[in-house]
């Protein structure tokens, strides 16, 4: 194994392929991964966890080619099974119903199970942190409910005010009547208080979600048990069913979806899964044609632009930064950084998005799009080039723009950071980040989320990505820390 691992440029998924089925771990059907081995060759296959990024939080680990025993598939099984939720989507709206015709005195909350309780059921969570809520409390749940806070697995963080009313204004004047909210808790919670306040034209949402506490606080038709990464839906044909009917434009209800995945998600398949259901909105209109794409809004780092258009080519990166409440970096406010990275990836007009001037977005009448203020035209590249809400500025020698912080560099022959490491060699066989033969490391867009992994960053609503460990060298193969320096002054010494 070490051999192998020494001869591996990185990890790539490969979609899944017609008539195979993959193996299953608790978060639904696992992906197909290949380490890419030096010269593009064909490398190894295994199946890992679509969903969660490091292997203690899920351990499922099988070669592609491995003969799986009945005994082995059995205890997969109940092992999958135990990780279920405790009650199944029927049965946590019944609840809901018997819960909302209780009592104000009566209505609980078990802080420490993050369930709503019923009558009788509180014995049993003595001496449990249980709460009494109110109506205002049950109709924010994203409120209610503990963040996720494994930040390799599952952290979840949430749209503030700023960001929710914006998409929602911006939807609404757009005339979409329906919201699929893809990983966006806030933007149903929003929609639905609008419905309620009957002041505005009624929306329909429905949430797609990894987190299954969502089930207790609303109807089968509006909320489903969801993995984007594998586009799994974990009550099977009955989800699917409920996904078919809402896309459907029958009544003349336009269709949106807004999805904002983790940010350690690999593109690859979550562009796979938006496909997938803009594919089945296709086929559900009246032309009955699946060539069109559904209108979408993903929600995503800026630095992954690159990698989103190669999967998705007709999205369009906006300038609007998308924060969040609850995240150390990511919002507005002396606490947090001026600049967020979050972007909208969207396949709407880019013109009819009309970004806030009083947040100093203006619109450029060359590009026909909206841009943050210190966005300026370039006339040499003909387009607004900035990428990170700062001034970009143009390098002659490089024919484009760059960002402000980078100096041409005569020896390396474009522009870069002045403390670079300049005029090293690089390595010949591709890029360690992720594998790609045709750039290297340093230019590689996967350094950036590697970088905002080490902060906690990355993860947000759902169960974040995974970093896929390979079986490590066995103990006696390694060496200790003492016992190498040990070799380094010895050979230092001779």
């Amino acid at each position: 194994m070490a051999g192998a691992n020494q001869e591996s440029l990185g990890i790539r998924v490969i979609l899944p392929e017609g008539g195979k089925t993959a193996p299953c771990c608790p978060h639904g059907p696992t992906l197909l991964f290949e380490k890419v081995s030096k010269g593009g060759g064909k490398g190894q296959r295994f199946y890992a966890c679509s969903a969660c990024r490091d292997r203690k939080d899920c351990s499922f680990f099988q070669w592609e080619d491995d003969k799986v025993s009945e005994a082995r598939l059995l205890a997969r099984e109940a092992k999958n099974q135990s990780k279920r939720p405790a009650f199944t989507q029927e049965e946590y709206c019944a609840r809901y119903r018997t819960f909302a015709s209780l009592p104000l005195d009566e209505k609980k909350f078990c802080q420490d199970c993050q369930i709503l309780l019923l009558p009788g059921e509180n014995e049993a969570h003595y001496p449990h942190r249980c709460i009494a809520i109110t109506a205002a409390q049950l109709r924010r749940p994203s409120m209610l409910l503990c963040p996720l806070d494994n930040k390799k697995k599952n952290a979840q963080y949430l749209f503030t005010e700023r960001s929710s009313h914006f998409l929602l204004d911006t939807l609404a004047a757009l005339g979409y009547r329906k919201v699929l909210c893809v990983g966006t808790p806030r933007l149903q919670e929003l929609i639905k208080l609008r419905n309620l306040e009957k002041k505005h034209e009624p929306v329909k949402s429905l949430l797609l979600d990894i987190d299954f506490r969502y089930a207790q606080f609303y109807s089968q038709d509006e909320f489903c048990h969801y993995n984007m990464f594998n586009h799994h839906f974990f009550v099977g044909e009955a989800s699917s069913a409920v996904l078919q009917s809402f896309l459907s434009e029958s009544d003349g209800e336009k269709v949106v979806m807004v999805a904002d995945p983790p940010f350690g998600g690999l593109v690859k398949p979550l562009a796979n899964s938006f496909s997938l259901i803009s594919q089945t909105w296709g086929k559900l209109q009246n032309s009955g044609s699946s060539t069109s794409d559904m209108p979408m809004i993903w929600i995503f780092p800026y630095f992954f632009e690159a990698r989103i258009l190669e999967c998705l080519p007709s999205l369009i990166m906006l300038d609007y930064q998308v924060d969040y409440d609850n995240h150390p970096l990511y919002k507005h406010g002396k606490t947090g950084r001026k600049q967020s990275p979050v972007r909208l990836f969207t396949n709407i007009c880019p013109r009819d998005i009309v970004l806030p001037k009083e947040e100093g977005y203006r619109f450029c009448a060359v590009c026909q799009r909206y841009v943050s203020s210190a966005n300026k035209h370039c006339s040499k590249c003909n387009a607004c080039p900035s990428k990170d809400g700062r001034e970009w500025k143009h390098c002659l020698a490089c024919e484009k723009c760059v960002k402000p912080s980078w100096k041409h560099c005569q020896i390396c022959g474009h522009c870069a950071l002045p403390d670079h490491p300049c005029g090293q060699g690089q390595r010949s066989e591709g890029c360690y980040n992720c594998g790609n033969l045709q750039h290297k490391q340093k230019s590689c867009h996967l350094k950036d989320s590697r970088r905002m992994r080490g902060c906690g960053s990355k993860a947000k609503s759902g169960v974040k990505h995974v970093s896929y460990d390979l079986p490590c060298m066995p103990k006696a193969n390694r060496k200790s820390g003492a016992a190498r320096r040990a070799k380094k002054a010895g050979g230092q010494s001779t």
